[in-house]
């Protein structure tokens, strides 16, 4: 059996609202899906979501390999681009094609990721996340009622910018999920926007009045130091690590004691997740998982891990053209029987209607604020 070519499309989400953070959001609500589709002569077909960057350079690593190697395979990817490395976007298309590989291996066993991972049990607990930072108080609250509707009872929420906005907000959410729990769970997302001091000032400030499960992405990705300082300095536990891209760059700080709650991105694939929660398993951390709503494989990794803790559900919706075998109830993620990753692929649709966006666009949350660090109130 073997690899015999890949296709790229690209379809869109439409999360009915606008989503972002404090660095920007995107007004329309609509951005892009990429696919990769992963042939081979066997006639079964792989899926992948996530990123098209560099598919063109790393598919020769792949071409004519049986894709049940998916460990193996995963290897030669990254030994592809050794040179000019795979960090930062590179990552996002190795991550792509190693999802579809995961898919293959499934479907060729007849099996659902799930199962052939060594899962025993298709729940992956989860946690609200609507991207929150454009919505008003309404909007945030009609997320939230339709969580609580579906058993959630722990939510993050977007901030970093006003301390009494930021409380106002999480005391909205946790009152509404108080109908779900007597305890409900609340993590406030900074986004990599402060500083080592602002940070501990403003979720000291935060602590007075309100608990946190985890302050998320306080600092810079790469300021183990500081995120050690930060942990020690304040109740909430530092969970970092989404737009970390390889295990090297987890190291710094594992060694520092400089993260909680270890965060994978989904879009880096399955194989970087295995890896990533074996890792930190060794170090008695907890794992979890960002943006699973846009690439659901990585919740099929999720639940044959032991470490797992909860997974990051920002939609309840799936992209145009896409059906996925899950259900969002009982406060996570029920993983269906079929074959693979359980995605299907609507080909015509996704042709005859070709609306795209970028994540990428100046106001967005993935472009970082020329201030961020850089103030002196909290």
């Amino acid at each position: 059996m073997e690899i015999t070519g890949y296709r790229l499309l690209t379809t869109y989400h439409d999360w009915g609202r606008p989503i972002g953070d404090v660095n920007g959001f995107i007004a329309s609500g609509i951005t892009a899906v990429p696919l990769v589709l992963l042939e081979t002569d066997a006639g079964v077909t792989g899926v992948g979501v996530g990123s098209h960057q560099d598919v063109d350079k790393l598919f020769p690593a792949l071409e004519g390999q049986d894709p049940r190697a998916t460990s193996w395979l995963y290897d030669r990817m990254l030994a592809r681009v050794f040179k000019a490395g795979h960090a930062g976007a590179t990552f996002g298309g190795i991550g792509t094609l190693d999802t579809a590989l995961w898919d293959l291996k499934a479907k060729l066993a007849g099996e659902p990721l799930w199962r052939l991972l060594g899962a025993g049990d298709r729940f992956v607990p989860g946690y609200a996340s609507p991207l929150d930072i454009a919505l008003s108080d309404e909007e945030l609250a009609g997320f939230f009622a339709d969580a609580v509707a579906r058993g959630y009872t722990s939510g993050k929420l977007k901030g970093g910018r006003d301390v009494d906005t930021d409380l106002r907000r999480l005391r909205l959410v946790q009152d509404l999920l108080h109908e779900g729990t007597t305890s409900p769970t609340l993590m406030l997302d900074a986004n990599e926007s402060w500083n080592l001091k602002q940070a501990v000032r403003y979720v000291s400030r935060l602590e007075t009045q309100v608990d946190l499960a985890w302050i998320e992405e306080p600092l810079r990705r790469w300021d183990a130091d500081g995120h050690a300082r930060l942990s020690g300095a304040v109740r909430a536990a530092v969970a970092t690590g989404e737009n970390l891209t390889g295990l090297e760059q987890f190291r710094p700080l594992f060694d520092a004691r400089g993260v909680d709650v270890v965060q994978g991105a989904a879009v880096w694939g399955v194989t970087h997740f295995l890896r990533l929660a074996v890792a930190a398993h060794s170090r008695d951390l907890p794992v979890s998982p960002v943006g699973l709503s846009l690439n659901p494989s990585v919740a099929h990794a999720a639940a044959a891990v032991p470490n797992h803790l909860t997974a990051e559900v920002q939609d309840f919706g799936q992209p145009h053209g896409l059906s996925v075998d899950q259900q969002f109830v009982d406060g996570g993620i029920v993983l269906g029987d079929e074959p693979g990753n359980g995605i299907s692929v609507d080909e015509d649709a996704i042709l005859s209607d070709p609306r795209s966006a970028s994540w990428l666009v100046a106001a967005g949350p993935h472009v970082r604020s020329p201030r961020a660090g850089l103030r002196l109130e909290v």
